[in-house]
């Protein structure tokens, strides 16, 4: 049995993983690759990318330890979690069971997707799932952003600030009346679309326009230098529903040590309800779990940590 298995090679599970090894824990990391998001990067023409504060190099170096230490990974997408005595168990798509005294979730969250023709070949070429990475990129540019809940809204006022013209297209009227919405529609370098959908993303190197569709089946272009496609995330936290407390929005609900509701059970990133989907912020959140595991195994008792040390060996 390992002290500890981590659910994720992104910036949470990462770090986690080198933070319980450097506390010289028995830890296990079952991930399907290592780095998560940050190995897809908005690529725009002429732009300058040292104006986006990221953990890139971080999260590259905690990833290049990991492929050296071969014993501690297992290139693998989990697929059930139960609770068995004294910890839990982890299967993966090949069938294999690891057990582990505690467990970290850090399976990240996707993107909610447009699925139209266009968007999966322009992904991070044009289009992208987070203005509030890249905003600072847009001096001066001209932004489009999807969507029309305060996620959407959000990113549109934070471009606002910075890009020359900003147009929001609201599938629905959505959240437009609320106070960031009737700020959005009293900025000059604003423009809101209500009603339409985006049915197809074209361009060459790179995204340039996105095709709009009415109601009545008539459809527009509307250009810009980057698509913002706002609609929400989706975490994947299938994993331990029914284990751990999630809240409306199927995030994993964690205090300020990143414990779940359910001992031995943390969770870390952008999986948990936890401020803002951002890789620094989630490398800090990773840290953190990895702490407070460390602090929850050491109140195990002696003749059973005994027993676990004398099994790895």
């Amino acid at each position: 049995m390992y002290d500890l298995i981590i659910l994720g090679g992104g910036p949470a599970g990462l770090t986690a993983a080198i933070y319980a090894l450097r506390k010289r824990l028995n830890a296990l990391v079952i991930t399907p690759d290592l780095g998560g998001k940050t190995n897809y990067r908005l690529q725009l023409p002429n732009v300058e990318h040292h104006l986006v504060i990221n953990g890139e190099e971080i999260v590259s170096r905690f990833a290049n330890e990991l492929e050296y230490l071969d014993f501690a990974r297992v290139m693998d997408k989990a697929r059930s979690v139960e609770a068995i005595p004294g910890g839990y168990r982890v299967r993966t798509r090949n069938g294999a069971p690891y057990d582990a005294r505690a467990l970290i979730v850090a399976t990240g969250a996707n993107a909610q997707r447009l699925n139209v023709p266009g968007e999966k070949e322009y992904t991070m070429r044009g289009v992208c799932y987070s203005a509030v990475s890249y905003a600072p990129l847009f001096v001066e540019r001209d932004a489009v952003v999807v969507g029309d809940a305060a996620r959407a809204l959000n990113a549109a006022a934070e471009l606002a600030q910075i890009a020359h013209q900003v147009t929001l297209v609201a599938p629905a009227h959505g959240e437009l009346d609320s106070p960031l919405g009737k700020r959005l529609r009293a900025r000059p370098n604003v423009t809101i679309i209500e009603n339409q959908r985006v049915t197809s993303v074209v361009g060459d190197e790179y995204a340039r326009t996105l095709i709009l569709t009415r109601p009545n089946g008539l459809t527009t272009e509307l250009n810009a230098d980057a698509f913002f496609v706002e609609l929400g995330l989706t975490p994947n936290s299938e994993l331990v529903k029914g284990l751990a407390a999630l809240d409306a929005h199927g995030r994993i609900e964690v205090d300020a040590r990143n414990r779940t509701s359910a001992p031995g059970l943390f969770a870390a990133g952008d999986v948990t309800d936890a401020y803002a989907e951002q890789v620094l912020i989630a490398i800090g959140e990773g840290a953190k779990a990895a702490l407070s595991a460390c602090e929850y195994l050491l109140e195990y008792p002696a003749a059973e940590k005994e027993l676990a040390r004398e099994e790895w060996r």
